[in-house]
């Protein structure tokens, strides 16, 4: 798909390699952060969502989810705050993307228990 100049777009991710150790107290917190942010299935959802479309404006988002769009961005703030999604302001629209460097944070982590 061809982006036009008015689409919106996530910036480049973080490709670094991540070599925290994943075990430990520090990493025990960290999974246990990022367990409580994915642990509603609405923002579950929202997390598919983004996999499957690659970025999202907020308003695609809540038209596929049977929800207010003050709960919607309640969820994605979660998202965001735990560092597994990006919301970048285009205007008068937030594009929203996943943050794969953090998807590969939590899998290592799960891989470790």
């Amino acid at each position: 798909m061809k982006r036009t100049s008015v689409e919106p777009a996530c910036p480049p991710p973080d490709e670094r390699i991540d070599l925290r150790p994943v075990e430990g107290e520090a990493a025990d917190a960290e999974l246990a952060q990022l367990a409580k942010a994915i642990g509603h299935p609405v923002r579950v959802k929202l997390l598919r969502i983004l996999l499957a479309r690659q970025r999202c404006v907020c308003g695609e988002l809540v038209d596929e989810l049977p929800l207010a769009q003050s709960t919607v961005s309640q969820h994605l703030k979660v998202l965001k705050d735990a560092r597994l999604i990006r919301g970048e302001i285009e205007g008068p629209r937030t594009c929203y993307c996943l943050e794969p460097r953090t998807l590969r944070r939590l899998r290592a982590l799960i891989g470790a228990l």
